[in-house]
């Protein structure tokens, strides 16, 4: 009797499973804005993803065309995306500035953050949202909670943060 992993090597708890409107353009992005390394592809008869998946760093990403037939819409499609992916690397202006290369929108420039991290927002060409950081400092709890109560008393027109 063999006995499997629940969870396989290289998996984590959570992994995103993104819906792309070219998945294969998508890995190709991905290979060159963030170093993917492709770990599989499955591609039906007629050559459209059916499920993929690349290695990012530590973690795994699955991706598929999307395909409305089955439910499978990608964010183009839907007007944008409300989820961000976040990716913790060593140098986020050089990872930026690549993807920028590759074909990303920056949708807010890197720049050091009150949290301890440098940090910046892009857009991928497929039309997902993802977040870069370095961290480059330790924040306490209470430096984090001034800042953030200093931050939203200065923002008259958001109250609560909202």
């Amino acid at each position: 009797m063999s006995h499997v992993k629940p969870i396989p090597d290289g998996m984590h708890t959570v992994t995103p499973h993104l819906v792309c409107a070219d998945a294969a353009a998508a890995i190709a992005f991905y290979q060159t804005a963030f170093g993917a390394e492709e770990q599989m592809r499955l591609a039906a008869p007629q050559g459209n993803i059916i499920h993929a998946a690349i290695r990012i760093g530590d973690s795994t990403v699955m991706l598929v065309d999307a395909f409305a037939g089955c439910g499978l819409f990608d964010p183009t499609h839907l007007g944008g995306s409300p989820v961000t992916l976040h990716l913790q690397v060593t140098d986020v202006d050089a990872v930026v500035a690549r993807a920028v290369a590759a074909g990303a929108t920056v949708t807010m420039p890197v720049d050091d953050a009150f949290w301890g991290d440098r940090y910046g927002k892009l857009r991928d060409p497929f039309g997902h949202e993802w977040s870069v950081a370095t961290h480059i400092r330790d924040v306490g709890p209470d430096e984090l909670q001034a800042a953030v109560r200093a931050m939203c008393s200065n923002d008259a027109d958001n109250p609560g943060g909202q």
